[in-house]
């Protein structure tokens, strides 16, 4: 961040009095530019013994394969962002169950959250943002061509739980992959 959003004065990047962080601070207006972790919210769709996956249309990973998911917008609860999700990218109609997991991601300041959810019917279609979706069974998952590790992280939880016929609420903290930058601190 460059300037200011609210008098466009160029920002320090420097720690406020009160706080113990390095913030973008105004040295103007005073404003205290926050920058705050993302939440990406989806649904893990069930209908009879498969899972709705979408084909990526956008990057990152296009192509790749995914739940219905995407970054949650402001004044909606967190289950409105899934089934708003679903419907954007799978056109697919959903009954939001529980949460199912939260995944951190904090090298890309991001947290997943994915709900169990039933699919109302058949009418689903590629959104703008899918080339493609599809029901999957678990042996028919395109593991290679999985977009997001949360993603696959939550589907073989989902597996091994219908497996073991116990449902629970599975947390993770995901490092960053192999070759990943460091980011520098200032």
């Amino acid at each position: 961040m460059n300037f200011c959003s609210n008098c466009g004065a160029a920002v320090e990047f420097r720690v406020p009095a009160g706080d113990s962080l390095p913030r973008h601070v105004c040295p103007q207006c005073g404003t205290i530019h926050y920058q705050n972790p993302k939440l990406v919210v989806g649904a893990l769709a069930e209908w009879e013994d498969r899972i709705l996956l979408c084909r990526r249309a956008i990057e990152p990973r296009l192509g790749f394969w995914t739940l219905p998911a995407g970054f949650m917008e402001n004044e909606e609860t967190t289950a409105q962002a899934a089934a708003r999700e679903t419907a954007e990218e799978a056109c697919a109609r959903i009954e939001v169950g529980e949460l199912y997991t939260l995944i951190d991601v904090p090298y890309i300041s991001q947290v997943h959250l994915i709900y169990r959810a039933r699919l109302l019917d058949l009418d689903f279609r590629p959104g703008e943002e899918s080339l493609e979706v599809a029901l999957f069974r678990e042996d028919k998952i395109p593991w290679d061509e999985i977009a997001f590790r949360s993603i696959a992280l939550s589907l073989r939880h989902y597996f091994d739980d219908r497996r073991s016929g116990r449902w629970s609420f599975h947390t993770a903290s995901l490092p960053p992959p192999p070759g990943w930058p460091i980011r520098p601190t200032a």
